[in-house]
């Protein structure tokens, strides 16, 4: 069954990458080519205060990967395997979390499962470090802000899976609303104290367009919203089909006998 799974996984997750190309492809590369225009724009304005060596060195560079195959083939390639790649792990946690999550059904679960990464693995980790178009922030630290990202991430799902096992845990003592609400607010906790403790990242050109950066940035959560709910509910009715088909079968033959 894991296998079968795994498969529905990575389909689901691949048909979730390509309608997030669709959609960053559409609505995202607009924002990207402004703001690689600021950056050309501030570039050009620096040359011109460098000597005619320092200028000529610099118009020497060559781009290793043209624009349009950034913006077409590598977008596609990057969703896609994304996609892929977070269908197959999804599908891995329905297989452990499926029948431990109460009486939900297949669709069910999958759609629990999918809102809980949504906000712990999308929502989380970029209220803390929101995204910036590709021509923004200090190339020398990218790597430190890398770091701190998937730091938060972590932690962020780290404390989910804390929280659904509190859950859990207090299920029987003090009923599924009062230890669904224990476990949110420990998790909320946790987030806090995580968001506040690390450092914080802001390296925007105070002359950037606030409107552009915000739209790079809606465009990166509606990004997230399309791959995870294609995810959530196109995985749950594939994956329903696999798990629930003995018990269906079991009732037709009840049924004919």
């Amino acid at each position: 069954m894991i296998r079968s799974l795994l498969i529905r996984g990575m389909i689901a997750g691949l048909v979730a990458g390509l309608l997030g190309f669709g959609f960053a492809r559409t609505f995202g590369e607009p924002a990207v080519a402004r703001a690689i225009a600021f950056e050309e724009k501030h570039e050009h304005a620096h040359d011109d205060d460098k000597s005619a060596a320092n200028a000529h060195d610099h118009d020497g560079d060559e781009e290793l990967v043209s624009r349009d195959t950034q913006a077409g083939l590598g977008l596609f390639t990057g969703v896609a395997v994304f996609g892929t790649a977070l269908g197959g792990i999804f599908s891995l946690v329905f297989a452990f979390a499926y029948g431990r999550l109460g009486a939900l059904h297949a669709r069910g679960t999958s759609a629990l499962l999918a809102t809980l990464g949504f906000v712990s693995v999308a929502i989380v980790p970029l209220i803390k470090y929101p995204p910036n178009p590709p021509a923004i922030g200090n190339p020398e630290t990218i790597g430190p802000r890398t770091a701190l990202f998937f730091g938060m991430l972590a932690i962020s799902v780290a404390a989910a899976v804390f929280a659904v096992w509190l859950q859990r845990r207090l299920h029987a003592r003090h009923g599924n609303w009062n230890a669904t609400i224990i476990a949110g607010a420990s998790y909320v906790a946790l987030i806090a104290v995580a968001q506040i403790a690390l450092p914080r990242v802001d390296e925007v050109p105070a002359d950037f367009s606030a409107s552009l950066l915000w739209q790079f940035r809606v465009v990166a959560v509606g990004i997230q919203v399309i791959v995870w709910t294609t995810l959530g509910l196109l995985f749950g009715a594939l994956a329903a089909r696999e798990v629930e088909r003995p018990a269906l079968a079991q009732r037709r033959g009840l049924s004919a006998g």
